[in-house]
């Protein structure tokens, strides 16, 4: 499992869950995926990061890092 982020959103214009990962934002066109459940948006959400971090991997590119809360 990867700590990475997925922010799920509602679009009443597109009737679906939409998928954006903030730590690949500046790599990847957002919102990279969706979902017509927010069970199947995340399921989406996490193939399309791993997806991601394969080929980045594979092309010895930089993987971004995951953000981490920082809780007092």
């Amino acid at each position: 499992m990867n700590r990475y982020s997925l922010l799920i959103q509602w679009s009443d214009e597109d009737q679906l869950f939409l998928v954006t990962i903030p730590e690949f934002a500046e790599r990847v066109v957002m919102p990279c995926t969706h979902g017509k459940t927010r069970v199947e948006a995340i399921r989406n959400g996490e193939a399309v990061m791993e997806m991601y971090l394969e080929a980045w991997q594979a092309e010895g590119e930089v993987i971004p890092k995951p953000r981490t809360l920082q809780v007092a």
